[in-house]
């Protein structure tokens, strides 16, 4: 068996696997998905940036709170 043989066997084993993406049960979802524009995508980061800052500040007040009582 040469590594052309060898190649064309793993090529055909990856390309079988990924065949059936858009026959399942998620089809629908991946054949809707689309790159999010500009607006989109900023409205996205600041979501999860207020989000980070609200879960740190959370944790710094628990953090003060915890080193005046113990």
């Amino acid at each position: 068996m040469t590594i052309d043989d060898l190649a064309e066997e793993i090529q055909g084993k990856i390309e079988k696997k990924f065949s059936g993406i858009g026959k399942g049960k998620y089809a629908r979802i991946i054949k809707m998905a689309k790159k999010p524009n500009r607006e989109e995508y900023l409205k996205v980061l600041l979501i999860t940036g207020f989000g980070i800052l609200l879960l740190g500040w959370i944790g710094f007040i628990i953090y003060l709170i915890m080193s005046v009582y113990y």
